[in-house]
């Protein structure tokens, strides 16, 4: 070995581990079988060397950086990474030259990589259509973002969008064997105790990069106290402050808030409390999901339950008042209410019917007796006439015609079965029958 080759590896030694671990062969690749498969249409293209251009869409540490270097060695092009959040069209135009004059002169294809491609603008974003279309270079951008809101139409029309999926446990243990036991890795001087073993895999989330991190912080650590064991303890210290994966402004988010709301709906409160704390565990502010509480407790439960708003807005009260991290009690309280709580539409539906109905039929008349008249004009052209007064009535009730004459005959309110509005649509069946007496 020359003093290059030993620079060399000096140099290579001193990468982050999860770096030095990233797999170089398609064989090496660990998960993604649902698009890496033996079968699989992507395989099948990169074998052909048919790749497309391509839109890899999926959490963090799943291993796109990885298979776009992949892509490009197992094809014969040169790859070209560009950040999206460094890069701007200047330098877009100075790859496309390069890659036009290496197709031209050498017969060579440019697989251009972009990281993070949901963070160009749409101008950005249309510079690459030409060439891409023309076949000048092959572009394989990455995101975490959904393609369908952050990718130009135009340009995700030319891409096949793989969708990568978080890693597996078995998987990501199968990753940290591989970095303790190779030459590039640790070199089998560190043994982890199954346990251990089992929380790494645990708490890296799917993410190989979490995973490596957190193995080589516990490595380092044993290391400089002389042990060459890594143990749960060693793990849950190297994963020590690390924040849950949650977006607050991305996909993870609405995907979060959205199965909280629907295991309220569903009356499943284990499901809520565990998404519930899934968001305030990840940083989500307090004051969104009790706004969501709030609005759910009209939409969903409604006059079948309509103390479950009392509780809801009492709840909001509360958090405001005392604050993290003793709100998360009533916020907890609430969502088991809420998720236990008679189910009912009928607010929602309702307010739908009426909308639709305005929105049809217009500003239709307000029948004469039911108008104010605060002048003797307008009481003479009959305003409040014959207008009858229920509380001067038997039970405070008798029938009157309340809707204007063309929607005499609507139903806008359904009530349903469930809880107190069961009793509700009972009493209206009592009334509307005595009235037709």
């Amino acid at each position: 070995m020359d003093l290059f080759d030993q620079a060399l590896a000096k140099d290579e030694a001193s990468k982050p581990l999860a770096e030095r671990m990233r797999p170089r062969r398609l064989e090496d690749f660990v998960g993604q079988e649902h698009v890496l498969g033996p079968q699989s249409a992507l395989r099948r293209a990169i074998e052909a060397d048919q790749v497309p251009s391509l839109i890899l869409w999926g959490p963090p540490g799943t291993g796109k950086t990885t298979l776009a270097r992949i892509v490009a060695e197992r094809t014969g092009a040169v790859f070209v990474p560009f950040s999206a959040v460094l890069g701007g069209v200047k330098e877009i135009r100075e790859i496309v030259e390069a890659a036009r004059e290496r197709r031209k002169l050498h017969r060579q294809r440019t697989t251009l990589f972009v990281d993070e491609i949901h963070r160009f603008t749409r101008t950005q974003q249309d510079a690459f259509l030409p060439h891409v279309e023309a076949g000048t270079l092959t572009l394989i951008g990455a995101t975490t973002e959904n393609p369908s809101f952050e990718i130009n139409a135009a340009l995700l029309s030319r891409c096949r969008v793989v969708t990568l999926r978080p890693l597996t446990e078995e998987e990501v243990a199968t990753l940290v064997d591989r970095a303790l036991a190779s030459p590039r890795g640790l070199a089998g001087r560190f043994h982890i105790a199954p346990d251990a073993r089992e929380a790494l895999a645990r708490s890296a989330y799917g993410d190989a990069r979490r995973a490596l991190v957190a193995l080589e912080a516990a490595a380092g650590a044993v290391e400089l106290q002389g042990r060459s064991d890594i143990s749960p303890a060693d793990v849950e210290e190297a994963f020590q402050h690390k924040p849950l994966p949650y977006d607050k402004a991305g996909e993870e988010h609405y995907n979060v808030v959205s199965a909280f709301i629907k295991s309220l709906r569903g009356s499943d409160p284990d499901a809520a409390v565990y998404y519930l704390v899934r968001m305030l565990e990840g940083g989500e502010e307090p004051r969104f999901i009790l706004r969501r509480m709030v609005i759910f407790a009209s939409e969903d439960v409604g006059n079948a339950d309509p103390q479950a708003l009392q509780v809801a807005v009492a709840a909001l009260q509360a958090v405001e008042l005392v604050g993290l991290p003793e709100g998360v009690l009533p916020l907890s309280q609430a969502a088991i209410y809420l998720a236990l709580a008679p189910k009912s539409n009928a607010a929602l539906t309702a307010y739908a019917a009426a909308r639709r109905l305005v929105a049809e039929r217009g500003p239709l008349p307000v029948p004469l007796k039911l108008r104010n008249a605060p002048t003797k004009l307008l009481e003479s052209m009959g305003y409040g006439g014959g207008y009858r007064y229920p509380h001067n009535f038997e039970g405070h009730y008798v029938y009157e015609q309340y809707l204007p004459d063309a929607l005499r005959d609507e139903r806008i309110v359904t009530l349903g079965e469930s809880g107190l509005e069961k009793e509700l649509g009972e009493r209206l069946l009592r009334l509307k029958a005595g009235s037709s007496e």
